[in-house]
């Protein structure tokens, strides 16, 4: 075994082979999403020249995504987990075929650009639906790959899976657009059948039974959870607001095109950038967890979000804005992982569905919401004070939160100091 394949398997949860091929699962769905997603802005874009019908993509994936987030959450409790993410995989590469052959000449040059765009809109809902399910499913299975000591190591294992995916995907997707829209959409297929046979090679889970009830009540059970628990609800607040008002990924083709003067293959570092700060922050977390005051690093790091977006927005230097892109995704990152152990560690197993649900409902609410916000904040006051106006907001949902929720000042990340830790 090669040495740093030995140094790897040091780490807590990557002893583990259904865990190791969990995140090559998760690693390639996400590089294909992500890949798609930015293919998919740029494309909108380049028809329309319009940046609010750009944002309008973020809507077309919140709604499903927050819609359907409510019954998701009850159907992936009562089924084992392995086999709704087989299914959302398949369905993904479906998708992803329709997609590519829209892009074909043979027929887009047959249909008007307003209902290519209808199309892609209705692409992209059915993305959000899909979302949904895969997003409890993928949580809920996490947590069953590895025993609970190992939450910390392994959600932060996760995030890096997921972040490079993000890093790699939205590289490849500026960068494939040297060669073509329907080129790129076609290689975003290659990988999804890459993350379909590595979730084929894990087992099925045991499912936690429980008695059967109304979706109703499962429903009430699982929100009225989450808002009596001010360290979730807020670890989830946190998350929407600050990205709602501090993302600027939508305004991306603006300002490769319009601002920077960088095409095709700058927007695609543009996209990259944020990832390429998280998985630098997520390879160093994997060895040096977050112990002491993570909720202080936590509304920090978020600050520190909400500063670098300002200064994003205002520059023209190609170098600043990725530089400052790469920050943001340095402070998101650590506030990601302890976001995430959050979830795993006060969650109990009866519930993890019904959270996830909840919590997709969140991310959902802040990335694709964000994506209008700054599509509609952008046509109205402009692109730039958009951006700065966001990244100050920001720093006003960091203050509130920390006169709000005063127990994630006192937050523990380490699962044998909490009340009900099991080994």
């Amino acid at each position: 075994m090669q040495p740093a394949l030995k140094f790897l398997l040091k780490n807590q949860a990557l002893k583990y082979p259904n865990f190791r091929r969990y995140l090559t699962l998760r690693f390639f769905i996400i590089l294909a999403l992500n890949m798609q997603l930015t293919i998919i802005y740029w494309w909108v874009y380049h028809l329309t020249n319009d940046v609010s019908l750009v944002g309008v993509l973020g809507l077309c994936e919140a709604i499903p995504a927050i819609g359907c987030s409510l019954i998701s959450g009850h159907y992936v409790e009562q089924r084992e987990k392995k086999s709704v993410l087989a299914g959302s995989v398949g369905l993904y590469i479906l998708l992803a075929l329709g997609l590519a052959f829209l892009s074909l000449p043979l027929l887009s040059e047959r249909l008007s650009v307003s209902w290519i765009v209808r199309l892609i809109y209705a692409g992209v809902f059915i993305s959000g639906v899909l979302r949904a399910f895969i997003s409890p499913a993928s949580f809920a299975l996490m947590g069953l790959l590895i025993p609970r000591k190992h939450y910390s190591s392994g959600t932060t294992w996760s995030s890096a899976s997921w972040q490079i995916g993000f890093v790699v995907g939205r590289l490849l997707g500026g960068v494939m657009l040297v060669l073509g829209i329907s080129a790129s959409l076609f290689a975003v297929l290659a990988f999804e059948f890459i993350a379909f046979a590595a979730v084929a090679t894990i087992p099925k889970q045991e499912i936690h039974q429980k008695e059967k009830e109304p979706i109703l009540k499962s429903l009430k059970e699982g929100l009225g959870f989450v808002f009596k628990t001010q360290l979730i609800l807020a670890s989830l607040s946190l998350d929407m607001f600050a990205v709602l008002f501090g993302g600027a990924v939508a305004l991306l083709p603006v300002y490769a095109k319009d601002i920077l003067h960088v095409g095709a293959i700058g927007y695609g570092w543009l996209n990259a950038a944020p990832g390429i700060g998280s998985v630098l922050t997520l390879f160093i977390l994997s060895f040096v967890p977050l112990k002491k005051n993570p909720g202080y690093k936590l509304l920090a790091c978020l600050a520190g979000f909400g500063i670098v977006t300002v200064l994003f927005g205002i520059s023209t230097n190609f170098a600043l804005s990725l530089a400052m892109l790469t920050l943001g995704g340095m402070f998101d990152a650590v506030s990601v992982v302890i976001r995430g152990t959050i979830l795993q560690l006060y969650t109990p197993d009866k519930m993890r569905g019904r959270v996830a649900a909840v919590n997709t409902m969140f991310i959902s609410s802040s990335n694709e919401l964000g994506a209008v916000e700054s599509g509609y904040t952008a046509k109205w006051m402009g692109t730039v004070p958009a951006v700065v106006f966001g990244g100050c907001m920001t720093l006003v949902v960091v203050g509130v939160t920390w006169f709000a929720a005063p127990m994630l000042r006192k937050l523990k990340l380490n699962a044998a100091e909490l009340p009900e830790h099991k080994t």
